[in-house]
């Protein structure tokens, strides 16, 4: 009978892993989605909103594996949104001496 149990234990926390996997690329796709250039977002924000969303799904795979998601979703995106912001500050600077006709 111990057997059994144990084996339905490990079931359960792999069907939890996997709900969590899901979750995360399903969050990720979400805020992937939110980016549009039609929108007129700067590269700033462009790049602190794809950093944000790669960082949070990124976050959360290792996350899964350690036994905590949500907190390497949050910590992933925190890390990946400033890192885009820091690149999109960095290519907006950029076009902006380039062109600055168009800001």
């Amino acid at each position: 009978m111990d057997s059994h149990m144990n084996r339905a234990d490990k079931t359960a926390g792999f069907l939890h892993k996997i709900i969590c996997l899901l979750g995360a690329v399903l969050i990720g796709a979400v805020l992937s989605g939110c980016y549009a250039p039609a929108l007129g977002l700067t590269p700033r924000e462009t790049g602190t909103l794809a950093g944000g969303a790669l960082g949070a799904g990124g976050g959360a795979l290792v996350g899964s594996a350690m036994g905590a998601p949500g907190t390497g979703a949050v910590i992933g995106g925190l890390g990946g949104a400033l890192g885009g912001y820091l690149i999109g500050n960095q290519v907006q600077e950029r076009s902006y001496y380039r062109y600055p006709y168009y800001y």
